[in-house]
Protein backbone atom coordinates (compact mmCIF):
# COMPACT_ATOMS: atom_id res chain seq x y z
CA UNK A 1 0.00 0.00 0.00
CA UNK A 2 2.89 2.26 0.94
CA UNK A 3 4.61 2.10 -2.45
CA UNK A 4 1.07 2.49 -4.43
CA UNK A 5 0.80 5.59 -2.34
CA UNK A 6 4.41 6.63 -3.26
CA UNK A 7 4.00 6.20 -7.14
CA UNK A 8 0.59 7.93 -6.99
CA UNK A 9 1.74 11.19 -5.28
CA UNK A 10 5.10 10.99 -7.68
CA UNK A 11 2.80 10.54 -10.35
CA UNK A 12 0.55 13.36 -8.88
CA UNK A 13 3.41 15.97 -9.08
CA UNK A 14 4.84 15.18 -12.06
CA UNK A 15 1.33 16.45 -13.86
CA UNK A 16 1.17 19.53 -11.83
CA UNK A 17 4.62 20.58 -13.20
CA UNK A 18 3.57 19.61 -16.54
CA UNK A 19 0.77 21.74 -16.72
CA UNK A 20 1.06 24.70 -14.49
CA UNK A 21 4.03 27.44 -15.34
CA UNK A 22 7.39 26.93 -13.59
CA UNK A 23 9.49 29.46 -12.56
CA UNK A 24 11.35 30.66 -9.19
CA UNK A 25 8.09 30.86 -7.21
CA UNK A 26 7.25 27.17 -7.88
CA UNK A 27 10.26 25.60 -7.45
CA UNK A 28 10.99 22.93 -3.95
CA UNK A 29 13.04 25.22 -1.90
CA UNK A 30 13.42 24.85 1.93
CA UNK A 31 14.18 28.36 2.87
CA UNK A 32 15.20 29.85 6.58
CA UNK A 33 15.92 33.21 7.08
CA UNK A 34 18.45 33.43 10.27
CA UNK A 35 17.86 37.56 11.58
CA UNK A 36 19.57 39.17 13.89
CA UNK A 37 17.38 40.30 16.97
CA UNK A 38 19.91 41.45 19.30
CA UNK A 39 19.77 44.89 21.20
CA UNK A 40 22.05 46.60 18.40
CA UNK A 41 18.80 47.42 16.38
CA UNK A 42 16.51 48.29 18.34
CA UNK A 43 12.51 47.53 18.26
CA UNK A 44 12.12 49.68 15.55
CA UNK A 45 14.57 48.28 12.88
CA UNK A 46 13.51 45.17 13.64
CA UNK A 47 9.77 45.83 12.23
CA UNK A 48 11.41 46.93 8.92
CA UNK A 49 13.41 44.14 8.91
CA UNK A 50 10.06 41.86 9.10
CA UNK A 51 8.86 43.68 6.28
CA UNK A 52 11.80 43.40 4.12
CA UNK A 53 11.10 39.61 4.56
CA UNK A 54 7.40 39.47 4.05
CA UNK A 55 8.14 41.61 1.20
CA UNK A 56 10.77 39.08 -0.19
CA UNK A 57 8.91 35.86 0.77
CA UNK A 58 5.38 36.81 -0.65
CA UNK A 59 6.88 36.37 -4.43
CA UNK A 60 7.07 32.52 -3.23
CA UNK A 61 4.52 30.22 -3.27
CA UNK A 62 4.51 28.56 -0.02
CA UNK A 63 3.28 24.80 -0.47
CA UNK A 64 4.43 21.35 0.48
CA UNK A 65 5.31 20.56 -2.72
CA UNK A 66 7.38 24.22 -3.23
CA UNK A 67 8.61 26.45 -0.86
CA UNK A 68 8.72 25.46 3.04
CA UNK A 69 9.77 28.88 5.20
CA UNK A 70 11.22 28.99 8.31
CA UNK A 71 12.30 32.06 10.60
CA UNK A 72 14.92 31.86 13.20
CA UNK A 73 15.78 35.03 15.36
CA UNK A 74 18.60 35.04 17.51
CA UNK A 75 20.93 36.94 19.67
CA UNK A 76 22.16 35.43 22.98
CA UNK A 77 20.49 32.43 21.80
CA UNK A 78 18.21 31.14 18.84
CA UNK A 79 14.88 30.95 19.17
CA UNK A 80 12.80 29.16 16.40
CA UNK A 81 9.82 31.62 15.21
CA UNK A 82 8.15 29.47 12.64
CA UNK A 83 9.19 25.84 11.65
CA UNK A 84 9.64 24.12 8.44
CA UNK A 85 6.32 22.96 7.19
CA UNK A 86 4.16 24.33 9.41
CA UNK A 87 2.20 26.82 6.82
CA UNK A 88 0.77 26.04 3.55
CA UNK A 89 -0.29 28.94 2.49
CA UNK A 90 1.68 32.16 1.63
CA UNK A 91 -0.90 34.77 3.33
CA UNK A 92 -0.90 32.86 6.40
CA UNK A 93 3.21 32.67 6.70
CA UNK A 94 3.22 36.32 6.15
CA UNK A 95 0.87 36.87 8.69
CA UNK A 96 3.01 35.16 11.32
CA UNK A 97 6.06 36.70 10.25
CA UNK A 98 4.52 40.33 11.05
CA UNK A 99 3.59 38.72 14.56
CA UNK A 100 7.06 37.88 15.85
CA UNK A 101 8.62 40.10 18.65
CA UNK A 102 11.98 41.09 18.65
CA UNK A 103 14.17 39.38 21.55
CA UNK A 104 17.16 42.24 22.30
CA UNK A 105 20.55 40.99 23.87
CA UNK A 106 24.29 40.38 22.56
CA UNK A 107 24.63 38.78 18.62
CA UNK A 108 25.80 35.50 18.82
CA UNK A 109 25.23 34.81 14.82
CA UNK A 110 27.72 31.34 14.84
CA UNK A 111 25.18 29.95 17.20
CA UNK A 112 22.29 30.69 15.19
CA UNK A 113 23.89 28.91 12.14
CA UNK A 114 24.80 25.87 14.06
CA UNK A 115 21.06 25.93 15.53
CA UNK A 116 19.93 26.33 12.10
CA UNK A 117 21.58 23.94 10.10
CA UNK A 118 21.09 20.56 12.99
CA UNK A 119 17.79 21.64 14.60
CA UNK A 120 15.62 23.65 11.46
CA UNK A 121 16.60 21.67 8.05
CA UNK A 122 15.52 18.01 7.41
CA UNK A 123 18.89 15.86 8.21
CA UNK A 124 20.35 15.09 4.70
CA UNK A 125 23.02 12.44 3.31
CA UNK A 126 25.70 14.40 1.20
CA UNK A 127 25.95 11.51 -0.67
CA UNK A 128 22.82 12.08 -2.07
CA UNK A 129 21.49 14.48 -4.47
CA UNK A 130 18.51 16.52 -2.85
CA UNK A 131 14.97 16.79 -3.84
CA UNK A 132 14.43 20.57 -2.69
CA UNK A 133 16.82 23.60 -2.57
CA UNK A 134 18.68 23.81 1.15
CA UNK A 135 19.13 28.10 1.34
CA UNK A 136 19.69 30.16 4.35
CA UNK A 137 19.68 33.48 4.54
CA UNK A 138 21.08 35.36 7.34
CA UNK A 139 20.35 38.90 7.75
CA UNK A 140 22.52 40.97 10.71
CA UNK A 141 24.04 44.58 11.64
CA UNK A 142 26.65 43.57 14.04
CA UNK A 143 29.58 41.62 14.40
CA UNK A 144 29.19 38.34 15.73
CA UNK A 145 30.58 37.86 19.53
CA UNK A 146 31.21 34.14 18.79
CA UNK A 147 32.81 32.03 15.91
CA UNK A 148 31.16 31.83 12.48
CA UNK A 149 33.30 30.35 9.98
CA UNK A 150 33.12 26.99 11.69
CA UNK A 151 29.43 26.57 11.46
CA UNK A 152 29.46 28.46 8.33
CA UNK A 153 31.75 25.63 6.63
CA UNK A 154 29.77 22.79 8.21
CA UNK A 155 26.26 24.44 7.11
CA UNK A 156 27.67 24.44 3.86
CA UNK A 157 29.29 21.04 3.89
CA UNK A 158 25.47 19.90 4.28
CA UNK A 159 24.38 21.52 1.40
CA UNK A 160 23.16 24.47 2.58
CA UNK A 161 23.50 27.60 0.37
CA UNK A 162 24.28 30.94 2.92
CA UNK A 163 23.36 34.43 1.71
CA UNK A 164 24.93 36.72 4.17
CA UNK A 165 23.17 40.50 4.58
CA UNK A 166 25.29 42.67 6.25
CA UNK A 167 23.29 46.01 7.47
CA UNK A 168 25.29 49.16 8.68
CA UNK A 169 28.87 49.78 9.58
CA UNK A 170 29.11 47.20 12.22
CA UNK A 171 29.52 44.65 10.69
CA UNK A 172 32.77 43.82 8.56
CA UNK A 173 32.69 42.58 4.45
CA UNK A 174 35.13 39.85 5.44
CA UNK A 175 32.96 38.36 8.16
CA UNK A 176 29.67 38.16 5.87
CA UNK A 177 32.09 36.95 3.06
CA UNK A 178 33.27 34.01 5.44
CA UNK A 179 29.67 33.07 6.17
CA UNK A 180 28.41 33.13 2.82
CA UNK A 181 28.66 30.38 0.24
CA UNK A 182 31.34 31.62 -2.74
CA UNK A 183 30.90 33.51 -4.97
CA UNK A 184 31.29 36.73 -2.56
CA UNK A 185 29.63 38.29 -5.43
CA UNK A 186 26.38 36.49 -5.52
CA UNK A 187 25.83 35.56 -1.81
CA UNK A 188 27.11 38.62 0.34
CA UNK A 189 24.61 42.15 0.05
CA UNK A 190 24.99 44.92 2.43
CA UNK A 191 23.54 48.33 2.93
CA UNK A 192 24.48 50.99 5.09
CA UNK A 193 21.20 51.04 7.76
CA UNK A 194 17.68 49.57 7.60
CA UNK A 195 15.79 52.63 6.05
CA UNK A 196 17.99 51.43 2.74
CA UNK A 197 17.50 47.91 2.69
CA UNK A 198 14.15 47.99 0.65
CA UNK A 199 16.90 48.75 -2.08
CA UNK A 200 18.33 45.67 -2.05
CA UNK A 201 14.64 43.76 -2.56
CA UNK A 202 14.93 43.35 -5.80
CA UNK A 203 18.29 41.86 -6.13
CA UNK A 204 17.80 39.46 -3.00
CA UNK A 205 14.94 38.20 -4.87
CA UNK A 206 16.80 37.65 -7.77
CA UNK A 207 19.00 35.57 -6.42
CA UNK A 208 17.21 33.47 -4.43
CA UNK A 209 15.32 32.61 -8.02
CA UNK A 210 18.74 32.02 -9.21
CA UNK A 211 19.97 29.57 -6.56
CA UNK A 212 16.00 27.95 -7.12
CA UNK A 213 15.69 27.88 -11.25
CA UNK A 214 19.42 27.95 -12.44
CA UNK A 215 21.38 25.24 -10.11
CA UNK A 216 24.35 24.26 -12.85
CA UNK A 217 27.20 27.06 -13.08
CA UNK A 218 28.97 27.26 -17.25
CA UNK A 219 32.08 25.61 -17.76
CA UNK A 220 34.63 28.41 -18.61
CA UNK A 221 33.09 31.36 -17.07
CA UNK A 222 34.54 33.89 -14.28
CA UNK A 223 33.58 32.47 -10.37
CA UNK A 224 31.04 29.71 -12.35
CA UNK A 225 28.32 31.95 -13.56
CA UNK A 226 25.29 30.59 -13.04
CA UNK A 227 22.88 29.70 -15.98
CA UNK A 228 22.01 27.76 -19.68
CA UNK A 229 25.29 26.53 -21.97
CA UNK A 230 22.75 26.29 -25.03
CA UNK A 231 25.84 24.91 -27.25
CA UNK A 232 25.55 22.11 -24.84
CA UNK A 233 22.38 21.90 -23.64
CA UNK A 234 20.84 21.64 -27.07
CA UNK A 235 23.59 18.87 -28.42
CA UNK A 236 25.22 21.97 -30.78
CA UNK A 237 28.55 21.17 -30.63
CA UNK A 238 27.56 17.09 -30.80
CA UNK A 239 25.41 17.45 -34.54
CA UNK A 240 26.28 20.28 -35.69
CA UNK A 241 29.64 20.99 -38.47
CA UNK A 242 32.84 22.44 -36.73
CA UNK A 243 33.61 25.40 -38.41
CA UNK A 244 35.82 28.64 -37.79
CA UNK A 245 34.66 30.74 -35.52
CA UNK A 246 35.02 34.64 -35.46
CA UNK A 247 38.75 34.91 -34.07
CA UNK A 248 41.59 31.89 -34.94
CA UNK A 249 41.43 30.80 -31.10
CA UNK A 250 37.19 30.20 -31.52
CA UNK A 251 35.57 27.52 -32.96
CA UNK A 252 31.78 27.86 -34.19
CA UNK A 253 29.71 24.97 -35.22
CA UNK A 254 27.54 25.14 -39.18
CA UNK A 255 23.76 24.96 -38.22
CA UNK A 256 22.66 23.61 -41.51
CA UNK A 257 19.20 23.99 -43.12
CA UNK A 258 18.72 20.07 -42.43
CA UNK A 259 20.06 20.04 -38.74
CA UNK A 260 17.02 20.04 -36.81
CA UNK A 261 17.83 21.64 -33.29
CA UNK A 262 14.99 20.61 -30.67
CA UNK A 263 14.88 19.73 -27.44
CA UNK A 264 12.33 18.96 -24.55
CA UNK A 265 11.94 22.12 -22.52
CA UNK A 266 11.71 19.60 -19.56
CA UNK A 267 15.50 18.67 -20.10
CA UNK A 268 16.77 22.24 -20.74
CA UNK A 269 14.83 24.24 -18.04
CA UNK A 270 13.28 22.09 -15.56
CA UNK A 271 12.71 24.44 -12.86
CA UNK A 272 11.44 27.14 -15.87
CA UNK A 273 12.69 30.60 -16.51
CA UNK A 274 13.89 33.07 -14.02
CA UNK A 275 12.47 36.27 -14.07
CA UNK A 276 15.83 38.66 -14.97
CA UNK A 277 18.64 36.90 -17.18
CA UNK A 278 20.75 37.93 -19.79
CA UNK A 279 20.69 36.11 -23.19
CA UNK A 280 24.21 36.54 -25.20
CA UNK A 281 24.51 34.90 -28.84
CA UNK A 282 28.19 35.20 -30.66
CA UNK A 283 26.66 34.50 -34.27
CA UNK A 284 26.87 34.98 -37.87
CA UNK A 285 23.65 35.26 -40.29
CA UNK A 286 24.88 33.96 -43.24
CA UNK A 287 23.28 34.05 -46.94
CA UNK A 288 20.18 33.60 -47.48
CA UNK A 289 19.09 33.51 -43.57
CA UNK A 290 20.66 37.22 -43.71
CA UNK A 291 17.71 38.20 -45.61
CA UNK A 292 15.00 35.74 -44.34
CA UNK A 293 12.80 35.94 -40.61
CA UNK A 294 13.27 33.10 -38.40
CA UNK A 295 13.42 31.73 -34.64
CA UNK A 296 17.26 32.19 -33.06
CA UNK A 297 16.27 30.72 -30.11
CA UNK A 298 12.86 30.18 -28.84
CA UNK A 299 10.48 27.64 -26.16
CA UNK A 300 7.11 26.14 -27.38
CA UNK A 301 3.99 25.38 -25.47
CA UNK A 302 2.88 21.70 -26.00
CA UNK A 303 0.09 23.21 -28.30
CA UNK A 304 3.05 24.95 -30.27
CA UNK A 305 2.51 28.39 -28.91
CA UNK A 306 5.91 30.81 -28.48
CA UNK A 307 6.15 31.33 -24.56
CA UNK A 308 9.53 33.16 -25.31
CA UNK A 309 11.41 33.88 -28.79
CA UNK A 310 14.47 35.57 -30.02
CA UNK A 311 13.11 36.73 -33.66
CA UNK A 312 15.72 38.09 -36.38
CA UNK A 313 14.53 39.34 -39.23
CA UNK A 314 16.60 40.03 -42.11
CA UNK A 315 14.26 41.65 -44.65
CA UNK A 316 13.46 44.17 -41.70
CA UNK A 317 17.05 44.10 -40.27
CA UNK A 318 15.06 43.54 -37.02
CA UNK A 319 15.19 41.63 -33.87
CA UNK A 320 12.03 40.48 -31.66
CA UNK A 321 11.59 39.37 -28.19
CA UNK A 322 8.76 37.74 -27.36
CA UNK A 323 7.48 36.64 -23.51
CA UNK A 324 4.29 35.53 -22.12
CA UNK A 325 2.82 38.48 -20.39
CA UNK A 326 0.46 38.57 -17.01
CA UNK A 327 -2.10 40.66 -19.17
CA UNK A 328 -2.09 39.75 -22.85
CA UNK A 329 -1.09 37.31 -24.54
CA UNK A 330 2.50 37.78 -25.54
CA UNK A 331 4.73 40.52 -24.78
CA UNK A 332 7.58 42.08 -27.41
CA UNK A 333 10.45 44.47 -27.87
CA UNK A 334 11.53 45.20 -31.43
CA UNK A 335 14.95 46.59 -31.97
CA UNK A 336 16.76 47.85 -34.97
CA UNK A 337 20.55 46.22 -34.87
CA UNK A 338 20.97 46.65 -38.43
CA UNK A 339 24.92 45.36 -39.19
CA UNK A 340 23.98 42.00 -37.08
CA UNK A 341 22.33 41.62 -40.74
CA UNK A 342 25.51 41.86 -42.84
CA UNK A 343 27.05 38.39 -42.66
CA UNK A 344 29.93 38.95 -40.43
CA UNK A 345 30.86 37.73 -36.98
CA UNK A 346 28.18 39.91 -34.08
CA UNK A 347 27.67 39.54 -30.74
CA UNK A 348 24.01 39.98 -29.81
CA UNK A 349 23.07 40.21 -26.11
CA UNK A 350 19.38 41.37 -24.25
CA UNK A 351 19.37 42.08 -20.65
CA UNK A 352 15.79 40.87 -19.89
CA UNK A 353 14.46 41.98 -16.78
CA UNK A 354 10.67 41.53 -15.73
CA UNK A 355 9.41 44.75 -17.02
CA UNK A 356 11.63 45.92 -19.56
CA UNK A 357 14.64 44.17 -22.27
CA UNK A 358 17.68 46.07 -23.06
CA UNK A 359 19.26 45.22 -26.56
CA UNK A 360 23.05 45.64 -27.04
CA UNK A 361 25.30 44.45 -30.49
CA UNK A 362 28.96 44.29 -29.83
CA UNK A 363 28.35 45.43 -26.69
CA UNK A 364 26.79 48.55 -27.81
CA UNK A 365 23.78 49.65 -26.54
CA UNK A 366 21.06 49.55 -29.14
CA UNK A 367 17.90 50.59 -27.30
CA UNK A 368 15.75 50.08 -24.04
CA UNK A 369 11.77 48.73 -24.27
CA UNK A 370 9.43 48.48 -21.65
CA UNK A 371 7.90 44.44 -21.34
CA UNK A 372 4.45 43.73 -20.06
CA UNK A 373 4.84 41.96 -16.58
CA UNK A 374 5.79 37.95 -17.94
CA UNK A 375 4.34 34.92 -16.38
CA UNK A 376 6.05 31.91 -15.68
CA UNK A 377 6.68 29.39 -18.63
CA UNK A 378 4.88 25.48 -19.26
CA UNK A 379 8.20 23.32 -19.42
CA UNK A 380 6.00 20.04 -21.76
CA UNK A 381 6.94 21.72 -24.98
CA UNK A 382 10.08 22.09 -26.88
CA UNK A 383 13.10 24.29 -27.24
CA UNK A 384 14.00 24.61 -30.78
CA UNK A 385 17.36 27.01 -32.04
CA UNK A 386 17.46 28.61 -35.40
CA UNK A 387 14.39 27.38 -36.24
CA UNK A 388 11.96 29.23 -39.66
CA UNK A 389 8.70 28.46 -39.16
CA UNK A 390 9.15 24.49 -39.29
CA UNK A 391 12.30 24.66 -41.50
CA UNK A 392 15.85 25.42 -40.31
CA UNK A 393 17.68 28.19 -41.30
CA UNK A 394 21.55 28.49 -42.16
CA UNK A 395 23.42 29.97 -39.41
CA UNK A 396 26.72 29.71 -37.67
CA UNK A 397 26.84 29.71 -33.90
CA UNK A 398 29.78 30.28 -31.74
CA UNK A 399 27.92 31.48 -28.02
CA UNK A 400 24.78 30.46 -27.35
CA UNK A 401 23.71 31.30 -23.13
CA UNK A 402 21.19 32.75 -20.95
CA UNK A 403 23.19 33.53 -17.65
CA UNK A 404 20.83 34.19 -14.68
CA UNK A 405 22.39 37.21 -13.03
CA UNK A 406 21.69 40.01 -14.84
CA UNK A 407 24.62 41.84 -14.08
CA UNK A 408 26.67 39.53 -15.95
CA UNK A 409 25.54 41.94 -18.72
CA UNK A 410 28.34 44.16 -17.52
CA UNK A 411 30.32 41.35 -17.45
CA UNK A 412 30.55 39.62 -20.97
CA UNK A 413 31.91 42.11 -23.59
CA UNK A 414 32.30 41.12 -27.33
CA UNK A 415 36.08 40.42 -26.87
CA UNK A 416 35.84 37.31 -29.52
CA UNK A 417 34.19 40.08 -31.98
CA UNK A 418 37.57 41.22 -34.28
CA UNK A 419 36.15 45.12 -34.37
CA UNK A 420 35.77 45.41 -31.11
CA UNK A 421 38.96 44.10 -30.32
CA UNK A 422 40.60 45.87 -33.30
CA UNK A 423 38.74 48.94 -33.45
CA UNK A 424 39.15 51.06 -36.45
CA UNK A 425 41.62 53.78 -35.65
CA UNK A 426 41.65 57.66 -36.91
CA UNK A 427 43.05 58.50 -40.35
CA UNK A 428 46.50 58.55 -40.31
CA UNK A 429 48.90 61.45 -42.09
CA UNK A 430 48.65 62.23 -45.65
CA UNK A 431 51.11 60.66 -47.81
CA UNK A 432 54.24 62.06 -49.26
CA UNK A 433 52.91 63.14 -53.12
CA UNK A 434 54.30 60.21 -56.05
CA UNK A 435 55.74 61.86 -58.96
CA UNK A 436 54.22 59.87 -62.08
CA UNK A 437 56.43 58.23 -64.95
CA UNK A 438 55.80 57.60 -68.44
Amino acid sequence: MFMLTETCTAHTDLLANIFVGLGCSTTPNDLVYIIDGSSSLGAADFETAKRWLINITSGFDVSLRHTQVAVVQYSDTPRLEIPLGRHQDTQELLRDIGYISYLGGRTQTGRAIKFASHHVFPSSNPTVKATRNRIAVILTDGRSQDDVVDPAMDAKAQGIALFAVGVGNEITNAELVSMATKPSSTYVLHVEDYTSIGSIREAMEQKLCEESVCPVRIPGTVNGQKGFDLMSLMGIVEVAKKVQGSLVSEAAYLLSPHLDVTRSTREIFPEGLPPSYVFVATLRVKSPAHHMKFDLWRVLSQDRIKQVAVTLNGAEKSVTFTSTSKFINNSSALFLPKRLFDTDWHQLKLLVKPKRITCYLDDTHVEEQLLEPVVSIYINGKTQVAKKVNIETTVVLQKLRLYCDPVQSQREGACEIYSVVRPKGPPGPDGKPVSKTH
